[in-house]
């Protein structure tokens, strides 16, 4: 079996990284701030950010693959080429949804990071089963070379990324996700030889380079596009953070703020039989999370509420909700009696229906100094 001699033009290559950094930074960035927002909103989000991260990953392999210099005339399978774009996105946005619709525990990160590195390999080993007139041959090394680099530095990513949804960590998990995307394509293509074919083998409508050049020119302008549109607002400050600002630094000469609204403006959504009941925070004695829902209990009664855990926190806690636990917000005033339990603790309350709510490590010394003990 006689080898071909490969060559890669450089410029390529370059730009082949530069778009994955893009990608990585516009979809990590998209994805930012989405537990305030509504679950409409935070599905709009999420697939825009798969298809800036999957899009990127198919990008940056084939602003590689067009620096690609053999002695021979090759094509690309259409269909091949665009299915494999299409399973990267799919890939990437399964993981946005598990990180952004369930709990985010180490164990949610891991799998989300390597559900990502599976969805890079996957577009890499089916965008390279597209080539027409030359065929790849893989060496063990460079599988695994690719398969520890896209799995390793995905987790990092969104460990780093999504441990803490600030500026420096999302640049940080920008680096490491643009890292693993080039890692898998280049440690990939170290270990992998070509060989002529003598005929096609179509699946779909063959292109040429010039062809694939075009797509990749459109993919990557949106991406650059999306890039431009983040990175302007990137440095500006949540409304959180806005928030926080001292007043002093306000104009004087500006017109005063519109009053918050007041706590007792806040109603929690509860719905039963079609019908939907505002129930004053006030009589809450806890909520619960349910998958994408939570659960509040009164002291009467157990409702279903439409809002994710994140957004009763987010709305609940300046009412005087206290988190206990990753799943759950108490009413301190609710609360008839609290037992230690080594590093964490148990809230109980009067009603003989209300179960114990569990108190986490996390949150002990909280919950201890809101109920005095």
């Amino acid at each position: 079996m006689e080898f071909l001699d490969v060559q890669h033009n450089t410029a390529l290559v370059i730009a082949s990284i530069v778009v994955a950094l893009v990608a990585g930074f516009t979809g990590l960035t998209l994805s930012k701030d989405l537990s305030t927002k509504s679950v409409a909103r935070r599905k709009v989000s999420i697939a825009m950010s798969a298809i800036a991260l999957g899009g990127g990953i198919w990008s940056m392999h084939f602003v590689a693959m067009l620096g690609i210099q053999m002695p021979i005339l090759f094509f690309y399978d259409a269909a091949i080429t665009l299915a494999s774009a299409l399973l990267a996105i799919l890939i990437v946005g399964t993981a946005l949804l598990l990180l952004h619709f369930r709990e985010r525990t180490p164990f949610t990160l891991s799998a989300a990071g390597a559900l990502v590195g599976c969805g890079i390999l996957a577009m890499h080993y089916v965008g390279m089963a597209g080539l027409q007139l030359c065929r790849a041959v893989y060496t063990p090394l460079g599988i695994l070379l690719a398969v520890v680099s896209a799995v390793g530095l995905c987790i990092a990513a969104f460990w780093i990324a999504y441990g803490r949804r600030t500026n420096r960590n999302i640049l940080l998990g920008t680096l490491c996700f643009g890292s693993a995307v080039s890692a898998v394509h280049f440690a990939a293509m170290a270990g992998t030889n070509f060989v002529a074919l003598p005929t096609l083998h179509e699946f779909g409508p063959v292109m040429s380079n010039e062809t694939l050049a075009m797509g990749v020119i459109l993919s990557s302008f949106v991406i650059f596009g999306a890039f431009l549109w983040m990175g302007v607002t990137f440095f500006a400050p949540t409304a959180g953070e806005a928030a926080q600002q001292p007043i002093a630094a306000q104009d004087s000469k500006a017109s005063p703020p519109v009053p918050a609204p007041t706590l007792a403006t806040v109603r929690i959504p509860c719905e039963h039989n079609g019908v939907t009941k505002l129930i004053d925070p006030a009589q809450v004695a806890f909520v619960q999370a349910e998958g994408h829902y939570t659960n509040v209990f009164t002291k009467d009664a157990k409702h279903f509420c439409g809002w994710p855990i994140t957004e009763a926190i987010t709305r609940l806690e300046a009412s005087g909700l206290i988190r206990t636990h990753r799943s759950y917000l108490v009413n301190p005033a609710q609360v008839n009696d609290f037992e230690r339990l080594k590093d964490t603790g148990v809230c109980r309350f009067a009603a003989p229906h209300l179960p114990p709510v569990p108190v986490s490590r996390s949150h002990l010394k909280g919950v201890r100094d809101v109920l005095g003990i």
